[in-house]
């Protein structure tokens, strides 16, 4: 049963810390209140992150700001007829940034921040944990910045990016209604069902990535601003991952413990590319307390083309380049900010998420899919320099019907049975996201 082994590696093939082209936007309470547009805006410390140039028009002393979001995602799949939902805990992405000024056209400031980022349950007991059972995956970023505002009109800025991500993920190697089959025609009794007879646990962080987060703003006029902001494409190196293997019984593991041990005591390497993103912003003020805001964001997916997993020299003949084949993706912002009161501000705001997936390569890991993101928010400053930001987003996903990933039955395989399958589905998702925030600055 050697053969379980070799194909075994494909069970690596989740292993990526950006998932289904998960990228996070819940970064500010203030911003999520606006559809999480900021390009064009000079939003002081937390520019850092939307557009570092926006940190050059900030007359603050010293601001300090930070968000957390809470996101509570329900994933749900259709298998020949029968619908499986997601068991998912709750995902907190955040941010924290502190600026301070140098000269007055002059600022500096370091954020820390959760770019990327998935968390999803599918739970053992469904017919597809031979893809994905558990899966929990972070991203981290610390960014210290600097932004020049060359002329009162025009700022530029630059945050060098450090970034390095932990992934937890689980699923099954032997899908439990195949080895019914096999150990009953033997006549063993087995009873798994959906259960996986035998499941892989692969955690691992990646070092640390380098990269670049560059800005421009430009003041047209007392009304018109523009903004573009470009984040440069990280690689994200895993160089000592470690894999568990478990059993769901003592008749799982008596018949499978001899071809996968091996596997439980393997480290591995792996490496993917983090895109890279383009944001191009304008925000308008047509009357003072009124300021409305556009981006469009484009994020280079297509750069994932493969997930490449690489052993140990003496067990290379396990490596494995898989397929991902990923597309360029668009995601819009819109947002509206009004100054009700001098202390109340009122935000609405709306994303559309383009999904990068390839639909005949669509893992249920983090079910990718095109999604229509509505929000709302408010900030309120009990005195001058004290800010209290809530938001609300829901996430609506558009579905995605039909959906295939192919894979090998790792059982038959090593019984020189047929072994290639497919996976299909119908999936939908859907997230509540409430998020609060707090600054002060002098």
């Amino acid at each position: 049963m050697k053969r379980i082994l070799a194909a075994a590696t494909v069970a690596l093939a989740s292993l990526p810390v950006l998932a289904e082209g998960y990228q996070i936007n819940t970064l500010s309470a203030r911003q999520l209140g606006m559809g999480h547009a900021g390009t064009a805006m000079k939003l002081g410390a937390e520019s850092m992150f939307f557009n570092p140039a926006g940190l050059g028009f900030s007359d603050k002393t010293l601001d300090l700001s930070g968000s957390v979001t809470g996101i509570k995602a329900v994933a749900e799949a259709k298998v020949d007829g029968v619908k499986y939902t997601t068991e998912n805990d709750l995902s907190t992405p955040l941010a924290v940034n502190a600026a301070f000024k140098i000269y007055d056209n002059l600022q500096a400031g370091i954020a820390f921040y959760t770019p990327y980022g998935s968390a999803i349950n599918w739970t053992n007991n469904w017919p597809g944990a031979v893809l994905s059972q558990k899966v929990n995956l972070t991203a981290y970023t610390i960014q210290p910045t600097v932004a020049w505002r060359i002329t009162p009109k025009l700022s530029v800025g630059l945050g060098m990016m450090l970034t390095w991500g932990k992934v937890d993920l689980n699923k099954a190697l032997v899908s439990g209604t195949t080895f019914d089959a096999v150990v009953g025609a033997q006549g063993i009794p087995s009873n798994l069902g959906h259960t996986p007879a035998a499941s892989i646990n692969l955690t691992g962080t990646s070092q640390v990535a380098l990269g670049a987060n560059i800005g421009v703003m430009y003041d047209i006029n007392d009304q018109w601003t523009v903004g573009a902001n470009f984040r440069t494409e990280m690689t994200m190196k895993v160089k000592a991952g470690e894999a568990k293997v478990s059993y769901a019984n003592d008749i799982a593991k008596g018949v499978l413990e001899k071809s996968l041990g091996l596997i439980h005591e393997a480290n591995f390497k792996a490496q993917m590319p983090c895109p890279y993103v383009l944001d191009l912003g304008v925000a308008y003020r047509p009357i003072k307390p009124l300021t409305l805001a556009f981006d469009v964001q484009y994020t280079g997916w297509n750069a994932y083309k493969e997930l490449n997993v690489h052993f140990p020299d003496n067990l290379s003949s396990f490596n494995q380049d898989i397929p991902k084949h990923y597309r360029n993706a668009w995601c819009f912002h819109l947002g509206a900010q009004y100054a009700l009161t001098h202390r109340f501000d009122l935000r609405a705001g709306l994303m559309i998420d383009t999904t990068p997936v390839n639909k005949n390569y669509y893992n249920p890991e983090t079910p990718g899919m095109t999604k229509i993101e509505p929000t709302v928010g408010f900030s309120f400053r009990p005195i001058e320099r004290l800010s209290i930001d809530l938001a609300f987003m829901y996430i609506a996903g558009l579905g995605e019907d039909n959906a295939r990933c192919a894979y090998e039955d790792l059982l038959m395989k090593s019984l020189g049975m047929p072994y290639e399958k497919e996976f299909k589905a119908d999936y939908n998702v859907h997230a509540f996201a409430p998020s609060i925030g707090i600054s002060y600055s002098f």
